[in-house]
């Protein structure tokens, strides 16, 4: 049984989270051979002021960048 967890900044829309579920299913089939049924993804949105990048909070790493 095969358990994916996916976890990503917050702001993704229901239709891009159906996506990854079904992308992400649809692989575990192909390239490994398991049963859709029995796969199960959970994808977890963390703030970005509660994730880490570079060296900083993602929200204050995205302000850093040029536009």
């Amino acid at each position: 049984m095969p358990y994916i967890n996916i976890q990503i900044t917050k702001g993704a829309s229901r239709q891009q989270k159906a996506e990854l579920v079904k992308d992400v299913t649809e692989s575990l089939q192909r390239v490994l051979g398991k049963k859709p049924e029995h796969t199960h993804v959970v994808i977890q949105e963390i703030e970005e002021c509660d994730w880490g990048f570079a060296g900083m909070l993602t929200d204050d790493w995205k302000k850093s960048q040029p536009r």
